[in-house]
């Protein structure tokens, strides 16, 4: 489960990929096969959100890990780089950004 909580410290990804529409479902399961066979498993993983745009040009990975350090080291793993290299050939381009998160506003549920 997603925690959005400044003081965590957690490295949040923010990743925008552009897709042709036609295309944007086998994105989407290929980031979501990614991310339960390779990324989940991975030290300093915590949550991974996929979002699809409503006019299916664009799907954003709003991702979480304990640090940038963690996030970096999946770069070393051939299985990362290879599902990385995979998306980059179905999306048209892609854009990840790595942020902190400094306010969080969240409704208290029941």
């Amino acid at each position: 489960m997603t925690r959005l909580d400044p003081r965590d410290g957690y490295a949040v990804l923010i990743n925008t990929f552009h897709v042709a529409p036609e295309r944007a479902e086998e994105l989407m399961t290929l980031l979501q096969r990614a991310t339960e066979e390779t990324f989940r498993g991975r030290p300093g993983f915590v949550s991974a959100n996929l979002h699809m745009s409503d006019d299916r040009t664009r799907i954003v990975n709003y991702a979480q890990w304990r640090s940038r350090a963690d996030f970096k080291a999946i770069f070393q793993d051939p299985a990362a780089r290879a599902h990385i290299a995979e998306a980059g050939k179905v999306a048209e381009s892609f854009d990840p950004v790595i942020f902190e998160l400094r306010y969080s506003d969240q409704a208290e549920t029941a």
